[in-house]
């Protein structure tokens, strides 16, 4: 849970950064790759997770301006990119005009629960990673390069003359 505006901003920059990343490496082909036939496509956990900033933060009552569900997902990844950059400036810019530090403790209902406004900007940052991890898989399966984000990625250890750990 957030306890001040400038923890999440700080947060949020580095994540968003990250989720920029990981939607910047995907190809074209990689967005159709699945784990099972009838599981989620690499494309549709990647749309969902830029659409779900506009979805979580106007279920917050943050009226973030962006993409959502169930919005067909853009022809190209350069415009998926595009979108996901355009909700995450709103997400961040609406949190810093619509609340107060001392709001971050107040309760607010979302999909039925009661959560704190840091603990919903919270839940955020914790489903971009989720799905960000379900990315990994399915980019790995995809033959595409893993961006780095909490660490050093498999080949990132080879570039710097490393041994990749089993």
């Amino acid at each position: 849970m957030y306890r001040s505006i400038s923890d999440f901003q700080s947060d949020w920059s580095y994540e968003s950064a990250a989720m920029v990343k990981f939607l910047r490496a995907l190809t074209e082909p990689s967005r159709g790759q699945k784990v099972t036939p009838d599981g989620r496509s690499l494309g549709f956990i990647a749309w969902h997770t830029v659409c779900a900033v506009t979805e979580i933060g106007n279920s917050a009552k943050l009226p973030v301006e962006g993409p959502q569900e169930p919005a067909a997902a853009p022809a190209t990844i350069a415009e998926m990119v595009s979108a996901y950059e355009a909700a995450a400036r709103s997400l961040a810019d609406v949190v810093t005009k619509s609340w107060t530090d001392g709001m971050l403790t107040d309760q607010i209902e979302m999909y039925g629960e009661h959560f704190s406004r840091g603990g919903a900007l919270a839940m955020l940052v914790k489903h971009q990673a989720h799905h960000r991890g379900q990315m990994t898989v399915l980019m790995r399966q995809a033959g595409l390069r893993v961006p780095d984000v909490y660490g050093p990625a498999r080949e990132d250890w080879a570039q710097w003359g490393m041994a990749a750990h089993p």
